[in-house]
């Protein structure tokens, strides 16, 4: 029968010696106050007096909040417009019928609507779509980041992420993915309709609707800018859905060609819901006295190459200035609104019960 010994140690430890004088590992922790959870700890105690102040205070708080948000986002002015072409009456109905990414002719189409109040400051013009799901995880992979940010292997060679849109024809594609190969396409164009009839055409910016750190960081051409674009794309072909290609796509600028152009940027950042709207382009304000939008009738033109009818999607321009906070977005003043007026009503709810009941409750502790 084997023996083992057993010696206790001034602060308490045992330790176990197996046969031969061998120690057995103990598995008992140190005794140590953060071993042995001794350490100094602080633990509130709920009172009245302590959680019905909370309620009050988080209320009186967020209420105002929430007021002050809503009233600046109502303040901010917004028109839409659905120019998808579903009903017949729709000038863009035959466009929305028969155009389909293998249409070797776009389709044009002009909606009239009229603006009832002045837009003072910039104006930002953005195109909408619905039901297209930007974020499946498949669509959401399908790119190359190293070709897109001009390395030159990377063009020749994408990714295997952007199957089944990396090569055609034996060449390939840039850009290539899923992403950029779904590229918005529409041309949109605003006119001013004065009350002589004449139509003006309302200048649109194209500069600056991109992130900064996109711009400049995560998208760069091959050959970082100093070679032909023409000459550096020439071994590859554009994406299947295109209807040109990467160096092509500015014909007015030539610095916003390729990878750089601003609304292939501004595409390849993905959405997270299916229905969307992005940056188009920015009308700048240029007089203090004139408004940027005057009151009035306009016309939307639209060169209609973007199809939606296989996805049941729709499109849609708005027009919306912004404020210190951002477009318009009354979710968030109602957030506050609502989660401080509960807290409030709360407050008022439990100041009642210990009212009514805390005496009572305090009188049955003290002893006869």
């Amino acid at each position: 029968m084997m023996a083992s010994s057993y010696s206790a140690n001034e602060d308490g430890h045992i330790s176990v010696s197996g046969p031969g004088g061998a120690a057995l590992k103990n598995k008992k922790p140190d005794n140590t106050a953060f071993k042995q959870q001794r350490l100094p700890a602080w633990q509130p105690i709920l009172t009245a007096g302590t959680v019905l102040p909370s309620f009050f205070v988080i209320g009186l708080i967020f209420i105002p909040i929430g007021i002050g948000l809503y009233v600046t986002s109502n303040n901010i002015k917004e028109f839409e417009i659905d120019y998808t072409g579903v009903d017949m009456s729709s000038p863009c109905f035959n466009c929305f019928q028969n155009l389909s990414w293998n249409s070797s002719r776009p389709c044009t189409c002009s909606i009239p609507f009229y603006l009832d109040q002045p837009y003072e400051s910039n104006v930002f013009m953005y195109y909408g779509l619905s039901n297209f799901y930007q974020n499946h995880r498949r669509y959401v992979k399908s790119r190359d980041d190293s070709q897109l940010n001009g390395d030159a292997d990377s063009l020749l060679k994408p990714s295997k992420e952007c199957e089944p849109y990396a090569y055609n024809e034996n060449k390939p594609i840039a850009p290539c993915g899923a992403i950029a190969n779904s590229l918005f396409n529409d041309t949109l164009e605003l006119f001013y309709i004065d009350p002589n009839g004449t139509k003006i055409q309302i200048p649109l910016g194209k500069r600056g609707i991109a992130w900064w750190t996109d711009k400049h960081v995560k998208f760069r051409n091959p050959g970082n800018g100093k070679q032909n674009l023409t000459a550096v794309f020439k071994d590859t072909t554009k994406p299947v859905n295109w209807r040109r290609p990467a160096y092509e796509l500015d014909e007015t600028d030539e610095q916003n060609n390729g990878f750089i152009n601003e609304d292939f940027i501004v595409w390849m950042r993905t959405a997270a819901l299916p229905t969307f709207r992005k940056l188009y382009r920015i009308i700048q304000k240029k007089n203090s006295m004139v408004p940027t939008l005057p009151r009035g009738n306009y016309s939307l033109e639209v060169v209609y190459n973007y199809p939606v009818r296989s996805f049941e999607g729709r499109k849609r321009m708005i027009l919306s200035t912004i404020s210190w906070m951002g477009g318009k977005n009354p979710f968030l003043g109602i957030a506050y609104i609502t989660v401080g007026s509960v807290c409030f009503f709360l407050g008022i709810v439990l100041l009642i019960i210990h009212h009514k009941y805390g005496n009572r409750s305090n009188s049955a502790d003290i002893p006869n």
